[in-house]
């Protein structure tokens, strides 16, 4: 299914649309501050322009006394729910989420702003074992996160004992210079009776890390002053990502870690991911939902082209695969596989854009995509 060539559609190369008419306050595609995890100066060059927009203090509003903000990292195995948990925080889809795992591919930030805090979740991909310089990007992504976050929440799955994997990243936070919360999720799953010993092979775990870090109890030589995790325990919190049990008592807990500071974002927003970003994300979660176990994790989407076409926005993407076999599969018989594919990523941007969506899909066969760096930085797997 070949994208038409309508003269009235841009090129690809154009600048990125500004937000579209008729968008929701909450559509998650307000004006952010340019500011990296981790920098000295909250909420970046406040006034400055922002991905081709502005930002002004006005639009931040009066931070009361006593408020905290600040950044915090969701850190985790593949499908363990940290797509999930952000929506629910949220309280809107900024996050695609499918049973497959490895579904979150880049640094996803949610914003929940409360009359207390502003939260900036950071949603990771997987850390697992990479097999191609995709995975291993993607972990790199994951793992360059814990450094530059005021807050890490590592969300584990609660219904199982703890296995290896969730030992590995426990490791790698030996040296975590902030806050670890725990998060027990699908608590829900849990039989009864068995809450104690599933959450106990969590807490030995992390005790083993923990104490072997920190000896005796006490600060260690390494533990600088500004260390607000230092000879800290980490506080386990089971909880349902999908039903919200528990997530209350998280968010409180999460926080009273966040340094204090000015609202980062307009209290509104709920996102400062580019809107092409989240477009190529719904298309992505379609071809998760109704193509074979082979076809996920070969497929990349691009937003070739955006432009408001009346009381419409038209979107022409094209949808990247690595082999022949692959793109039919996508295609399907007829188009068939196609057709519902876009129609189910029709139905979700409509519902980000507000208004009605005019969506054409092409399927390009580009072979091993996932092993070449030059193509991976062209869809914006950097790592960092």
């Amino acid at each position: 299914m070949k994208p038409s060539s309508d003269p009235a559609l841009p090129s690809s190369d154009q600048p990125k649309r500004g937000k579209p008419k008729g968008a929701k306050p909450k559509s998650g595609k307000q004006p952010a501050p340019e500011h990296s995890p981790g920098a000295p100066s909250k909420g970046g060059p406040v006034g400055e322009e922002s991905q081709g927009r502005v930002i002004s203090l006005d639009s931040l509003g009066t931070s009361p006394s006593g408020f905290r903000s600040g950044f915090v990292a969701l850190i985790g195995r593949p499908n363990v729910g940290k797509s999930t948990l952000l929506n629910h925080l949220v309280g809107e889809k900024v996050a695609i989420t499918s049973p497959v795992a490895q579904t979150t591919r880049n640094r996803l930030r949610g914003i929940l702003t409360t009359p207390t805090a502003q939260l900036v979740f950071v949603d990771t991909p997987g850390i697992h074992k990479p097999h191609h310089l995709l995975g291993e990007r993607l972990v790199q992504s994951a793992r360059g996160a814990i450094g530059e976050v005021d807050v890490v929440v590592l969300l584990v799955d609660g219904s199982e004992l703890a296995g290896r994997g969730d030992g590995f990243i426990v490791e790698l936070l030996r040296t975590c210079r902030v806050p670890v919360h725990v998060a027990l999720n699908k608590h829900d799953l849990v039989p009864e009776g068995k809450a104690w010993a599933l959450e106990a092979s969590y807490r030995d775990l992390v005790a083993a890390v923990v104490g072997s870090r920190d000896g005796a109890g006490g600060p260690t030589a390494e533990d600088g002053p500004g260390d607000r995790s230092a000879s800290r325990p980490w506080p386990l919190h089971p909880i349902s990502a999908l039903s919200g049990a528990g997530t209350e008592e998280l968010l409180a807990a999460v926080a009273a870690d966040l340094p204090l500071g000015p609202h980062l974002y307009p209290a509104d927003a709920v996102s400062d991911q580019p809107e092409q970003l989240l477009l190529a994300e719904l298309i992505r979660e379609q071809v998760l939902t109704h193509t074979r176990e082979e076809i996920p994790h070969s497929v990349a989407v691009s937003i070739d082209r955006i432009v408001e076409d009346g009381p419409r926005t038209a979107i022409l993407a094209t949808v990247l695969v690595e082999r022949s076999s692959q793109k039919g599969i996508l295609i399907g018989k007829g188009g068939s596989m196609l057709k519902e594919i876009g129609s189910g990523a029709r139905q979700q941007m409509v519902k980000l854009i507000d208004g009605p969506v005019y969506l054409e899909l092409f399927v390009k066969v580009v072979p091993n995509w996932r092993r070449n760096p030059a193509r991976l930085a062209e869809l914006g797997y950097r790592g960092d």
